[in-house]
Formats: C-alpha cells, sequence, structure tokens
C-alpha cells in the first residue's frame, strides 16, 4: 500500500510538471552536449525508427552538422522499416545517405572486427521501454562487448524510460541466459539505456570482466517519476502507451498457447484463446504487416479487453501483474498444453512456471521475488543518473 501510495504522489507531480514546464529532453536533442566529444571522430550509430532528435532522423541531424558518420547498426525489427517480431534482419544500404547498414539482428548479434574498423565511437540512440526481455537492451550489450574489444568509445544518446518509475519481477537466473536474459535483473528494471549502460559496465557483465570507454548524453528534465508518452512506436506491436505499459504482465502469454492480440489492432491490450468461455468478448488474428503469422491464426478467441487499461486505472501501475497470467491457467481447460517452451526463455528459468503449475496465487509468487528485489534494487542505486 505504501509503494502505491508513494506511486500516486508520483504521477500527481509528474502531471503538475508535465503541464508547468517543459518535458523531458532525449540525449539525441542536446547537440550541446556532444558535438564537441564527436568532433573529428568516425562514427557509428546504432539506430532505430526511434532515433529521431525532434522531427529529424539522427543519422541526417548529425550529418547536417558534419559528423563523419561511416557505419549504421540496426536492431531487431531492422534501421527505418518496422519489420515484424522475430522477422531475420539483414544488411544493406541506407537509401537516404548511402552509408551501409549492418544487421545485429540476422547472422550476427555482434559488430564484427570488420564493422568496427576505422571506427573511433559507436553512439547508441533507441527508445527502449524498461523490460529484461525487450531485445534492445542486449544489442546493447553485444555494441558494448564490440567496443571493449575493438577499443572503440560507445556514447550512449539516453532517452527516457516509459516505464522507469519502478523495478519488478523474478530475477533472472543466468543458468538460463539468452537474448531476451542476458543479465541478472528483474523484469523490469526501472532504468534508462544509459543508466543500464553504466550497469553493464560497472557491473562487470561483459565476457572476462571487460569495460569498454561509455560516456552517456543524458537527458534534460526527466526523473523517474516521470510518465513520458513515447512520440514514436517503439516496435511494430507495441502502438500506444496503453500496449507500452501492459507489455511487462502480458508478455509472458508468448509462452503459452494463448493469444495476446497479435495479429489485430490492439496487439499487447487483449488476451484469449478459442478454449475459454464465452464472456462477451473475442477476436480472430489476422495476417498483418506486424505479425504474418500470429499464434492462432484465424481462430476466434474468447477472452479479455483490456483496451480501456489507463482509463480503468490497470495501468500504469508499479508492478508486473500476475493476475491475468495466473486467471489464463485457471481457465484453460488443457493444463498439459498451456506453456510452450519459450516460457522458460522468457522467464529466465523453471521455477516461474512451476509456482504457477503448483497452484500458488500471485500473491503468493510475488512474495517469493522480495528477497531478489531487494539486493537488486541496492546494486540498481549505484547506477541511477537521474532522480
Amino acid at each position: 500500500m505504501k509503494y502505491l501510495l508513494t506511486f500516486l504522489l508520483m504521477v500527481a507531480s509528474a502531471c503538475a510538471c508535465k503541464s508547468g514546464n517543459e518535458g523531458p529532453v532525449p540525449g539525441a536533442e542536446r547537440p550541446e552536449e556532444y558535438m564537441k566529444m564527436l568532433d573529428g571522430l568516425a562514427v557509428g550509430i546504432v539506430a532505430n525508427q526511434t532515433s529521431m532528435a525532434g522531427e529529424t532522423h539522427l543519422v541526417e541531424y548529425l550529418l547536417g552538422r558534419g559528423v563523419d558518420v561511416r557505419m549504421i547498426f540496426a536492431p531487431e525489427h531492422g534501421y527505418r522499416e518496422l519489420a515484424a517480431d522475430g522477422a531475420h534482419i539483414g544488411d544493406g544500404t541506407d537509401a537516404a545517405t548511402g552509408i551501409p547498414v549492418r544487421s545485429l539482428y540476422g547472422v550476427r548479434r555482434k559488430p564484427d572486427p570488420e564493422d568496427m574498423a576505422g571506427l573511433d565511437a559507436v553512439i547508441y540512440d533507441i527508445q527502449d521501454v524498461g523490460a529484461r526481455f525487450y531485445t534492445y537492451i542486449s544489442t546493447l550489450h553485444y555494441v558494448m562487448e564490440a567496443c571493449a574489444e575493438n577499443n572503440v568509445k560507445c556514447i550512449v544518446f539516453d532517452r527516457p524510460n516509459p516505464n522507469g518509475f519502478y523495478f519488478d519481477g523474478n530475477i533472472a537466473d543466468t543458468a538460463y541466459r539468452s537474448f531476451v536474459a542476458m543479465h541478472p535483473v528483474p523484469v523490469m528494471h526501472g532504468m534508462t539505456i544509459g543508466e543500464y549502460a553504466g550497469m553493464i559496465n560497472g557491473e562487470k557483465w561483459l565476457p572476462g570482466g571487460q569495460q569498454c570507454e561509455l560516456a552517456v548524453i543524458r537527458c534534460r528534465n526527466y526523473t523517474h517519476q516521470s510518465l513520458y508518452e513515447l512520440p514514436v512506436r517503439p516496435s511494430p506491436n507495441l502502438p500506444n502507451m496503453t500496449a507500452v505499459y501492459l507489455y511487462p504482465s502480458l508478455c509472458f502469454f508468448e509462452g503459452t498457447s494463448i493469444s495476446l492480440g497479435r495479429g489485430t489492432p490492439f496487439p499487447f491490450q487483449v488476451y484469449g484463446s478459442p478454449l475459454f468461455p464465452d464472456e462477451g468478448f473475442s477476436f480472430t488474428p489476422e495476417s498483418v504487416p506486424a505479425s504474418v503469422r500470429p499464434p492462432l491464426l484465424g481462430v476466434k478467441c474468447y477472452g479479455v479487453d483490456l483496451r480501456n487499461a489507463m482509463e480503468e486505472k490497470l495501468v500504469p501501475r508499479p508492478m508486473v501483474n500476475l493476475d491475468w497470467l495466473t486467471d489464463a491457467w485457471t481457465k484453460y481447460p488443457e493444463k498439459d498444453k498451456f506453456f510452450n517452451n519459450y516460457f522458460d526463455v522468457l522467464a529466465a528459468g523453471p521455477t516461474l512456471r512451476e509456482q504457477i503449475q503448483s497452484g500458488m496465487s500471485a500473491a503468493e509468487i510475488r512474495a517469493t521475488w522480495k528477497d531478489g528485489l531487494e539486493k537488486f534494487g541496492k546494486t540498481r542505486q549505484k547506477y541511477l543518473i537521474y532522480e
């Protein structure tokens, strides 16, 4: 209750700030903080459709100011386009500038030494949403690793975390390390990309305890009380802030037989199954550019409509909500078919699945996170650069 009251005061403070003062300003829009740093350097840029400086994409923004941009690195979903989740991203050339584009979500996850040759620095500027299984922080890890190995500086142009007002969830078991669980952090880490990069470096999570030369161009007017509305959708299936806020809780359905609305106009805002009882709401996933082959394609699903979650004050809230997951488990008649092999990958270990299968309630499961979250909170505190 104390945590919730603190959060409500935070929301009131954030709203008051938004109405009276300039909102958070991303690092990319603060050239006074980085242009001297880039003077004379050959740079690569990790960027996508969110890498905007005002109305201009960062690559054009920097080229227009005389920065020597030689290489573009593209994460999951691609560089300027929005490829479907999990789609293979190939190498290419940026049609607008002629600069080579190297994919970090295809045949490689880490820049090759050949890609880094001739670069003095790599700029990382991608909008994250603060979840452990959102792959942009994994790309950050590999970019920092390549920078450390090739003696190249890593410069993070920081951006606000729309879910930066809390940290919550089970701590990843590093014995189950994957591209969606790279580090021993909870589901929601409550840090900006710049803060997270500092943690990767400071905790020596790069192989062999390496550390890269790191600089962070901070946001202006951002605090962890800020409720930041994203100006550009961060990935194809997070089309609005309702989805961004629900994503941490609903993403676990990716590891089950339940649809979370991929292939509909409202992904990550509903969940359902053809085996659920008809309680007045249904949807049918279709093939769309954001999800070419969504789960339960063409099958009518009955379930729960969360499209009004913000109006109903279900989100934003400072917690990963397990009630929807445990409710779905209770309703699903074929228990042996509820989970798939991806669930333990998302949960970074079998514990959460086993807890649900044993009949533990959401509150009982959350209680088992307490010690891990307290320990993480102390580690996190060392790397926060915003109030």
